[in-house]
């Protein structure tokens, strides 16, 4: 008895926090699960050479197509984003290649260093890390490239450290200008299923992405969509390949299968992810996220905080970085919003660690979501003492008000009527 005295006594000294009700994940991937999806994964595991499971696969292929709004093939890989980065280079490129990227900031930076680590020359436009890829500077690089030596132009397209969206329409239209050979390859990890992106129609060679952002899923598969002038430099290129192999996975998924055992459960949660996504049409999806992100800088600017990005037409959609005030600390905040409010928002990344926390409201995000976390980080920066100016949630609140239709449009129609 006296043991246990003590011990009770031990940790009423102690500063341990106790949280009741959801957590409010609010960093920019991975995104909140909903609900539909965990009940879909919820499955035994199945034969994955089966019937059924070729229903299944066929499914999610279809599926990726019209959500990277393509035609082509997209390959489905059991890996995180950087392998389906990976893939894109060891299938398009070859050692010795010279590429043109962008440093719009930490992941533009990561996948410079794995084309650097498979023999690519990169040329590398430094960036201040508050804006997204200027077309412009892209168009002159490939004037400048009179013996076409550059073979691909690599783009992200949402940086998430930064909340910068590039262009990339206007990308694609500047690589026309030059009458350019080069590749375009974009990464579309934070942006896919959240920001509008038109993989055909903007003539995309290699679009990136992953499971664990506007896909709403745990993390555990990486994304290839592929133009034919992709496959044919696949046909050439001198990269050797084995599991990222592009054309090995097109043979069985003619039929719904792969060649190697599948992420099957996550396979079963995509389907309805998709479901989900398409139900709610991807120009409401992409409004809702524009509105929520509105919202948000709408309550950032009235706290009297700095958004990171500085180009008002490259706001991200899809997160929101804010610069802390000289002498506070980021991580510092943060902990103290996970310590009081039960709430985790994204760190800054590399250049902008300690400076600058993103709060995230993509996936599964709605006005109430996102009112509740503006409020935990309205009352996490009174009790951090960071100078600001009340009332941004309110600020929030009276944006979304005057969008009475909430997360879908009036003429949504309901799928099986």
């Amino acid at each position: 008895m006296q043991n246990r005295r003590r011990s009770r006594s031990e940790l009423a000294d102690r500063e341990v926090f106790v949280h009741q009700g959801r957590h409010f994940l609010q960093i920019p991937g991975p995104s909140p699960v909903p609900e539909r999806v965990l009940r879909a994964m919820d499955m035994p595991v199945i034969d994955h050479r089966s019937a059924e499971f070729g229903e299944l696969g066929r499914a999610v292929l279809e599926g990726s197509q019209k959500i990277f709004q393509t035609a082509g093939p997209v390959v489905i890989f059991p890996s995180s984003g950087t392998g389906a980065w990976e893939a894109a280079i060891v299938n398009t490129l070859s050692p010795g290649d010279r590429v043109l990227m962008v440093e719009t900031g930490h992941f533009a930076t990561l996948w410079r260093q794995m084309a650097g680590r498979f023999g690519i020359e990169v040329d590398f436009v430094p960036g201040d890390w508050r804006r997204g890829a200027d077309p412009a500077v892209v168009e002159a690089k490939l004037t400048e490239d009179k013996a076409r030596a550059i073979k691909a132009v690599m783009v992200v397209h949402n940086e998430t450290s930064t909340g910068a969206t590039s262009r990339i329409a206007a990308i694609r239209a500047a690589i026309d200008r030059t009458g350019h050979s080069a590749l375009l390859m974009v990464d579309t990890i934070s942006s896919l299923g959240s920001v509008d992106y038109r993989h055909d129609e903007w003539k995309v060679d290699v679009s990136v992405s992953c499971s664990q952002k506007g896909f709403m899923l745990p993390p555990g598969l990486g994304f290839n969509a592929i133009s034919e002038k992709a496959r044919t430099a696949a046909k050439t290129n001198k990269m050797p390949r084995s599991y990222f192999d592009w054309e090995e996975m097109l043979k069985p998924n003619a039929k719904g299968f792969f060649p190697y055992t599948p992420a099957t459960n996550l396979l079963y949660g995509l389907r309805e992810a998709i479901a989900m996504l398409l139900e709610e049409g991807l120009d409401n999806v992409f409004a809702r996220h524009q509105r929520l992100a509105a919202a948000t800088r709408a309550a950032v600017n009235h706290w009297g905080l700095e958004i990171l990005c500085q180009e008002p037409s490259e706001f991200s959609p899809v997160l929101t970085a804010v610069l802390m005030p000289p002498g506070h600390d980021a991580d510092q905040f943060r902990k103290i919003l996970l310590d009081n409010y039960n709430m985790s928002l994204g760190s800054g990344l590399s250049k902008v660690a300690g400076k600058v926390f993103r709060i995230g409201h993509l996936g599964e995000c709605n006005a109430l979501t996102l009112l509740g976390a503006l409020t935990g980080v309205e009352m996490g920066l009174s009790v951090a003492g960071v100078p600001h100016r009340s009332g941004g949630v309110d600020v929030a609140m009276k944006l979304l008000e005057q969008r009475p239709q909430g997360n879908s449009s009036p003429h949504l129609k309901v799928v099986g009527t």
